[in-house]
């Protein structure tokens, strides 16, 4: 586990960034594939958990969550559009484009719902951090921000790498991944003036460069 910032830890995973959980304090955000369980617990052996809060629903992000939640007996917090989702797993599919790559995280990676026991939404704190709807990737992504730092944890808004070929790199999550790319970009768009210190993905590594987050937004397509 790598503290990126003031209680904000990267959890370890093989390849580094591909699929990244985090520990804001003592709120771990997402849980990775159904297959990452073992690797989530044994890093937060020995630290308190008070709460898994999800940025999206989707099978990458969602997959141990029920697991995890019942070994550390906490609580569940999903934002509030993708609370239906994250109960019953199969509506994902229902809000994902028709495409093989969606069927196939859906059958390789998606975990078992989980009743959700907090709903999160527009200005709730969590862990320090406000939320923020940041949806288009899903219909309830939310972002989290941490003013006092400027610390921004993106979930898949946008990916600091292709997330088929692993190259690092800004990117928009691919279109074949995003229930609504014109509405995710209005999201990032929406971002854009808090002009974050410290990015945190879903999928790449930690940015610190504000002005190469700022031109990238900016240079997306209307």
């Amino acid at each position: 586990m790598k503290q990126l910032a003031d209680g904000v830890w990267l959890l370890s995973g093989f390849p580094p960034n591909a699929i990244n959980v985090y520990l804001v304090e003592d709120v771990l955000v997402d849980a990775g594939t159904r297959h990452a369980r073992r690797r989530i617990l044994r890093q937060l052996r020995g630290r308190r958990v008070a709460a898994l809060a999800l940025t999206h629903v989707h099978p990458d992000h969602q997959g141990s969550s029920n697991e995890v939640c019942a070994a550390l007996s906490i609580p569940f917090w999903v934002p509030e559009r993708d609370a239906a989702a994250a109960e019953n797993p199969a509506l994902i599919a229902k809000t994902s484009p028709d495409h093989f790559l969606p069927r196939l995280a859906m059958r390789h990676w998606v975990g078992p719902g989980r009743r959700v026991d907090r709903v999160l939404r527009e200005g709730d704190e969590v862990a320090g951090f406000r939320v923020l709807d940041a949806p288009g990737h899903s219909p309830g992504q939310v972002a989290y921000w941490r003013e006092s730092d400027r610390v921004l944890v993106l979930g898949d808004v946008l990916n600091n790498l292709n997330v088929m070929t692993g190259i690092p790199g800004l990117h928009e999550p691919p279109w074949f991944l995003t229930t609504d790319p014109a509405e995710n970009r209005r999201s990032a768009r929406r971002l854009l003036p808090l002009e974050p210190r410290l990015v945190l993905f879903g999928h790449g590594g930690p940015l610190r460069d504000t002005r190469k987050f700022v031109d990238f937004v900016e240079a997306l397509p209307a």
